[in-house]
């Protein structure tokens, strides 16, 4: 039996590859049967051309990491919220129960805002891809501003205007960061 050291099974001159097909007379080259590709494998050229998920999957995507994000940062309100409502007689159990209150209630509120914000957002980006069939940074900042002129419009029109102009500059300085570690932090 051929001893197996891992990784230099194919240098070791003791062993060798099992070949299914060596008494076949073959004209392909065996190393073809086994070279797979790597990149993605599309039925039509088309879909090879766009480079990005579709609506469903960045709907899922930033509807999930929306959520998850608040999650975790109303979590960590709550928990400091708690921190902070001690009072002197409270027994370990006590504080313990206190802080899994509230940072179950304020992770669930703040996930439950910033998802639909998410939602929202993954909406409007997809539907501005499809009209200007174009995804670049504009089609980012436009989502971006109707997203929070969506989110406060039942304020006013200058509330609006304002989570607007503060939906874009955020989606713009996300793309931005996200170019930026892209082209400046290998991964």
């Amino acid at each position: 039996m051929a001893r197996h050291h891992g990784s230099d099974r194919e240098t070791d001159p003791n062993t060798r590859l099992y070949n299914p097909y060596q008494d076949l007379d073959l004209q392909v080259p065996i190393t073809n049967l086994y070279k797979l590709p790597t990149s993605p494998e599309f039925l039509f050229s088309e879909e090879s051309l766009h480079q990005r998920r579709s609506w469903g999957e960045n709907l899922t995507f930033y509807t999930g990491s929306a959520y998850l994000g608040g999650s975790v940062s109303g979590a960590a309100v709550g928990l400091f919220s708690a921190l902070r409502n001690f009072e002197q007689g409270d027994t370990l159990k006590l504080k313990v129960n206190r802080i899994l209150n509230s940072s179950g209630h304020t992770g669930r509120s703040w996930g439950n805002r910033i998802g639909v914000v998410g939602l929202l957002y993954a909406g409007m980006e997809s539907g501005v891809v499809a009209v200007t069939d174009r995804d670049d940074v504009w089609s980012s900042v436009a989502a971006g501003l109707a997203t929070g002129a969506v989110c406060r419009a039942a304020r006013g029109v200058r509330s609006a205007a304002v989570a607007g102009a503060l939906g874009g500059l955020a989606a713009g300085a996300v793309v931005a960061g996200k170019q930026v570690l892209k082209r400046y932090v290998p991964i």
